[in-house]
């Protein structure tokens, strides 16, 4: 264990777009290098990637396990933020901290940077930056809210793109809808998005089919809009849930799919690597931009709802019309920047 490298990142956490991250992580390893892996859920970890771990959620396990590493690795996802809670981005100052006091190069691998919303959280990651040894951002928006804090590093993009793609075989398939909790809608809201469902399912003759990327969060919702009433009939006859245990097995559904609509990032990143058509919900803006740089459609769920009717339409156009190979390869090279980084812990 002397010579691993500690990945830390929202790994174990039961949630398919973490694990795609994980995923993607480990196959741009250096073959040399050892991983050492935070994760909740460590069975399940060690069983499905054949790798050492240590428990994410106890910042002693963990500063004692990097004590026998080598570097830290901060891989993936938006790790430096404060909209889950200022203790989370102290969580991971601690990790900075005790491996440079510890004489360990640190890498920022294929990072978003916020949001940082707290003054003082602005203030730590203008402090943590400089420590890092090298970093690469995954998005433009992160780069440059980096600049602002005084620390300039390149930019891909996000790292589940470098997974392998799949051939679409969705035409006529079912809608696909990864949608989460999220405070920017309210019960009129959630009416408007359902309804906009329900009339595309009725008018295009589709099955929907929910799948829940984070197992906590997401799976009770279809559930909780039923209870609420929400949920037209038409639409919960037509509507069947399923769950995804691995990013393979949710890209298997999405490369059947005419249209996935995902609120959730990484569902927008593997359905589009599964080939099928694709419109965002944006709840986030990390994943506004993802679907301006693909090129897909997005609604932003900031902004007024739009009429039932003109986000049916919407997603008609988008129903059965994949994106094309084009955009997919341009995302896929722009992850080339993050193996590059990777390869200096070889040595």
């Amino acid at each position: 264990m002397a010579r691993s490298v500690l990945l830390c990142g929202y790994y174990g956490e039961h949630n398919l777009g973490d694990d795609a991250l994980l995923e993607s992580l480990l196959g741009q390893l250096p073959a040399s290098v050892t991983p050492l892996v935070t994760a909740y859920d460590q069975p399940m970890v060690e069983a499905r990637h054949g790798v050492a771990t240590v428990q994410r959620r106890s910042l002693g396990q963990v500063l004692r396990a990097l004590g026998r590493c080598r570097a830290l690795v901060l891989g993936g996802g938006s790790l430096l933020q404060d909209s889950t809670s200022f203790r989370s981005l102290v969580y991971y100052a601690a990790l900075i901290l005790a491996a440079r006091l510890q004489g360990q190069p640190v890498l920022l691998w294929a990072q978003g940077l916020g949001p940082l919303r707290r003054r003082r959280s602005r203030l730590l990651a203008r402090l943590l930056l400089p420590l890092a040894t090298a970093i690469s951002w995954r998005d433009a928006a992160s780069a440059r809210l980096a600049r602002q804090l005084g620390c300039g590093a390149p930019h891909g993009a996000d790292a589940v793109w470098a997974l392998p793609p799949q051939p679409w075989i969705g035409r006529g398939g079912p809608v696909v809808a990864c949608w989460r909790p999220t405070a920017l809608v309210d019960p009129a809201g959630w009416s408007v998005l359902l309804h906009a469902l329900e009339q595309l399912a009725e008018s295009q003759n589709r099955q929907v089919l929910w799948l829940p990327f984070h197992c906590a969060q997401d799976q009770p919702l279809l559930h909780q809009l039923i209870d609420q009433g929400l949920v037209p009939p038409a639409l919960q006859r037509r509507s069947r849930q399923i769950v995804a245990q691995t990013p393979s097995e949710a890209m298997a559904v999405f490369r059947s799919a005419g249209l996935v609509v995902a609120m959730r990032l990484h569902a927008l990143i593997l359905a589009a690597l599964s080939g099928a058509p694709v419109a965002a919900l944006s709840y986030d803006p990390k994943v506004q931009a993802c679907a301006v740089e693909f090129g897909c459609g997005c609604t932003d769920l900031a902004d007024p709802m739009p009429p039932p009717a003109d986000l049916a339409a919407t997603w008609g156009d988008a129903l059965d019309q994949p994106a094309g190979l084009e955009p997919l390869a341009q995302m896929r090279q722009a992850t080339a920047l993050h193996r590059t980084m990777l390869e200096r812990l070889a040595s």
